[in-house]
């Protein structure tokens, strides 16, 4: 296959829009956290600690997958410069590893979703007759 430049700038957008979608899923996990950890502090209850414990793995996960999705985007980068100085054996395999993070993370984004279901079972626990 012959890369051109078009086709490493098209991950742009899309790891643009991955990685504002996952400082979405930061900002609002960190703002549970920091509300569960104040009704945990009043109340102590064991369902509140659980939550608090997922919501800290998926934060690991979440950091992972913005480290994956920014060596991605860096791999892209490089991938076009390496094209610009037409060195095309090494941005074929700077491509092809940018395109394997991007996969890294969106399997963890996958993970995470599994998790967050998790957590949301945890919490219908308490309405259920």
């Amino acid at each position: 296959m012959n890369l051109t430049m078009s086709i490493p700038a098209l991950l742009f957008p899309a790891i643009s829009l991955t990685m504002l979608a996952y400082n979405a899923r930061y900002l609002a996990i960190a703002a549970l956290i920091r509300h569960l950890h104040k009704e945990y502090q009043t109340s102590h209850e064991k369902n509140i600690s659980i939550q608090i414990k997922i919501l800290s793995r998926r934060l690991n996960l979440i950091r992972t997958m913005q480290g994956a999705a920014i060596l991605s985007f860096l791999g892209s980068v490089f991938t076009m410069f390496m094209l610009f100085l037409e060195l095309n054996f090494i941005a074929n395999t700077v491509f092809i590893v940018s395109l394997s993070c991007l996969m890294l993370s969106l399997i963890l984004l996958f993970a995470e979703i599994q998790i967050s279901t998790k957590a949301l079972h945890i919490q219908l626990k308490d309405m259920e007759m």
